[in-house]
């Protein structure tokens, strides 16, 4: 790294040391150390790459936690002001303060479980609510995520997208 005049950022670099649940456990806490010069880098359990946390075992249910957290934030918000709104308008916001950010990097959870895709599932249903102006429970939510809205359910917006960066 110092042959081609680059310096290494302690204090943004992160170690994940990748295992299994199943394999057998470290005498540490998270993994090795990395020594590199006079700097070094400890693994840690989580890691963020590209706003994107992993654990140590590659599983994603923090990642999903706080997105899921963080949308139904803005959900709330954008529920006290629905009233002032038309449907196109809700529709943008929504898309603008969840689907969109729901879609970012979705290609990992392309092996996630059922139920963590299950969790973001519920964004999305609570976002179009937002947007039809109906409640939780009335009937016909997902003929209209499908036939009005034209939304793809979580798996299939994976499945879709995982085949457009293929193709």
């Amino acid at each position: 790294m110092s042959a081609n005049c680059l310096k290494l950022n302690a204090d943004k670099t992160e170690l994940l040391w990748a295992r299994s649940r199943h394999g057998p456990g470290m005498s540490g806490s998270a993994g090795p150390s990395l020594w590199l010069r006079t700097e070094t880098i400890v693994a840690s359990d989580q890691v963020c790459v590209l706003n994107v946390s992993m654990t140590s075992n590659l599983f994603l249910d923090k990642h999903v936690a706080y997105v899921c957290a963080t949308y139904f934030y803005w959900l709330h918000q954008l529920r006290q002001v629905r009233r002032s709104l038309d449907a196109e308008s809700a529709a943008m916001l929504v898309h603008t303060f969840v689907t969109s950010h729901v879609d970012y990097c979705n290609t990992t959870l392309a092996v996630a479980s059922k139920s963590i895709k299950d969790k973001l599932q519920r964004v999305m249903n609570a976002g179009a609510c937002i947007v039809s102006d109906t409640q939780k429970y009335d009937r016909g939510l997902t003929s209209l995520l499908h036939d009005e809205l034209h939304w793809l359910d979580v798996p299939e917006r994976v499945q879709y997208k995982m085949c457009a960066m293929v193709h």
